[in-house]
């Protein structure tokens, strides 16, 4: 922040000022769990990242201001397209959508023939227009159990989150090479280390971790999931490998629990946190929602081409999406306003 935007908010009560200006502007406030904990205690919603699209489409609200990274806000873009749909930090990326560029992912499709693409969720908008279905991590085995065990298909582009479904499922996928760089950074040294020093400690795990992570987990889901979990575990200490500002809303909801981040090389968990998600803060917030920038646009033939698999994807395993998710108890949800169509792929 350059010094004439912190002059501008001297004195101000910047959570005052984002509520005044979100009910100014008609806006619903998003956070992924990935988040600094003092935007998921504003925001209306809390949850994985399309199942906040979703509520955030079902609301009468005019402005979107997703707390997330960039792809998560093309996806209530695609869903809502008549809202104005605002992403605090623009640089707020992932390196998954990072790692699948749409051109090269274009020529590796046209290179397989062949094969179906089931793309996961963290993908750019024009990735998800090249694909056939979209998937998340709670939804992807129920879609895969409706293909045809000899279907050819394109796993994009988690090849951790590929390479699992693979080995629970006995497909062999062709995985494209992205990874995540949160969960990679676990180290399964340090995790049998703490697993040790917490003899009985269940670890809970992310299925974006590679799989030498997952071999320790008594838990492998969405973040959702994992949230669900560890608060129907009956352990009092939870070790707990994903991003770890999931573990705000574990210890709201469970503070007579010890909820512990999975560690990385150097043996804490700080290299686990996500720089992309870090981006986003409460001074960004309150710029994004007066100025209403910067905003998520898209050309509207990208859009609809990537609605399709989306909307393939909750008509094969909407109940599979957005389970466990949290929200502002005291905001109304309507009915999901997602039709589902031809399913055919």
């Amino acid at each position: 922040m350059d010094a004439r935007a912190a002059d501008s908010l001297a004195g101000l009560d910047l959570i005052e000022e984002i509520n005044r200006l979100k009910k100014e502007r008609n806006a619903v406030i998003l956070a992924h769990y990935y988040q600094d904990s003092a935007i998921q205690d504003l925001a209306d919603f809390v949850g994985d990242s399309l199942d906040l699209s979703r509520k955030a489409a079902a609301t009468d609200a005019d402005v979107i201001a997703f707390c997330g990274v960039r792809f998560m806000a093309e996806t209530a873009k695609i869903l809502s397209p008549d809202k104005t749909v605002i992403l605090p930090d623009m640089d707020a990326g992932c390196s998954l959508e990072d790692s699948c560029p749409p051109e090269q992912f274009r020529r590796f499709r046209e290179e397989h023939p062949d094969h179906i693409a089931l793309t996961y969720i963290n993908c750019s908008a024009e990735v998800k227009a090249l694909s056939d279905i979209i998937v998340t991590s709670s939804s992807a085995e129920d879609i895969l159990s409706q293909l045809p065990k000899d279907q050819k298909i394109i796993f994009a582009p988690d090849r951790h989150l590929g390479g699992f479904f693979n080995r629970k499922t006995g497909r062999d996928m062709l995985l494209w090479p992205g990874a995540c760089i949160v969960h990679e950074a676990f180290s399964e040294k340090e995790l049998i280390k703490l697993k040790a020093q917490h003899p009985g400690a269940p670890v809970a795990a992310h299925p974006e971790c590679p799989a030498h992570i997952l071999d320790h987990a008594d838990h492998v889901g969405s973040t959702s999931s994992i949230l669900s979990w560890v608060l129907a575990h009956e352990a009092e200490t939870i070790i707990v490998a994903t991003e770890p500002h999931i573990i705000h809303q574990m210890e709201k909801a469970a503070p007579q629990k010890t909820f512990i981040g999975a560690p990385g090389a150097d043996g804490n968990c700080n290299c686990n946190m996500c720089p992309f998600m870090a981006m986003n803060t409460l001074e960004k917030l309150y710029f994004a929602l007066r100025d209403l920038e910067p905003r998520i646009e898209m050309s509207e033939e990208v859009r609809v081409k990537a609605l399709k698999p989306l909307e393939r994807m909750l008509e094969m395993a909407g109940s599979a999406v957005g389970k466990g998710d949290l929200g502002d108890p005291d905001q109304p949800v309507a009915p999901a306003a997602i039709n589902s169509v031809d399913g055919d792929c």
